[in-house]
């Protein structure tokens, strides 16, 4: 009996441990593919400390009308501003503020934080901007929902790009075994702008990776879901994208377009990212 009270209480302290423990980094390696990046550059134009993040604005916008204003959340510093650089009349305010979405999250409980931001970025600029867009990658696209589920900030949103970060957690916080349950209250945001994309009323673009956290629900799951609501099915595909990527499957209705990536590895996370260049061509391209 002391035995088997040893092992309860065994396994109770184990699986306690396990539920506090936050997502690792994945462990798998892999070197068949390469992994470029872009090199890290301080492309000339204006930046502006900002309330929250800095604006950047390319030396060759000139024209102080039509600007394109776009927010990037969790892309570090100079690399959303070199991906702005290679686009026609756009600037970008770079958010870095740590990890988790619920960190990015919580930077927009104020619904007026948003649109305070744009009207400074106007007034330290000299600019009026014609659209503003939001991206971001990983833990950034938790600002991205926070952002679009207050009304008036989604009307103002034109296109969104959301890059390996749609995520949510497990109805009964673990995985499996078989295919998991999500919880879905952190997923009605993507649903609804989705839906406007398929009739042409926005433009959105969502990436997904092979990448399994464990913790909490991985973005190909949420794309998964995401599809079958939105009545549609990815379609397969073998070839390359951007930075040497491999693409496995995309979906295209209207102005939506949803990318799976091979990759299940932190070098495969990254590489996403780097391919924000190219993400911004597709995110301004007329039709999906």
């Amino acid at each position: 009996m002391a035995t088997t009270s040893r092992i309860l209480l065994l396994l109770f302290l184990t699986s306690t441990l396990m539920a506090q423990m936050p997502q690792n980094p994945s462990p798998m390696v892999e070197h068949t593919r390469e992994h470029p990046r872009l090199t890290k550059e301080m492309p000339p134009g204006l930046r502006v400390g900002l309330g929250l993040g800095t604006l950047f604005v390319p030396e060759r916008v000139k024209n102080t009308q039509g600007v394109r204003l776009l927010f990037f959340f969790h892309g570090g510093d100079w690399l959303p501003e070199v991906a702005v650089a290679h686009q026609r009349k756009m600037a970008v305010v770079s958010v870095q503020a740590g990890a988790g979405s619920s960190t990015y999250a919580n930077l927009f409980a104020d619904p007026m934080r948003f649109p305070k931001l744009i009207a400074e970025a106007e007034s330290k600029s000299g600019l009026k901007f014609g659209e503003v867009d939001l991206a971001g990658w990983s833990a950034g696209c938790g600002a991205l929902r926070e952002i679009l589920k207050d009304p008036p900030s989604y009307k103002c949103v034109s296109r969104v790009l959301c890059i390996d970060g749609v995520h949510t957690g497990y109805v009964n916080g673990t995985p499996g075994p078989t295919e998991s349950q999500i919880q879905t209250d952190n997923l009605q945001i993507w649903l609804q702008i989705g839906r406007d994309a398929i009739v042409g009323k926005k433009r959105l673009i969502i990436t997904h990776s092979e990448i399994f956290p464990g913790t909490f629900a991985s973005t190909t799951e949420t794309a998964d879901y995401l599809l079958r609501e939105w009545g549609l099915k990815p379609h397969p595909v073998v070839k390359w994208g951007p930075m040497k990527t491999q693409i496995l499957s995309e979906v295209k209705r209207g102005r939506l377009l949803v990318i799976g990536f091979a990759g299940n590895s932190a070098p495969d996370h990254v590489d996403e990212l780097h391919s924000l260049p190219e993400y911004l061509k597709w995110l301004l391209e007329r039709r999906a």
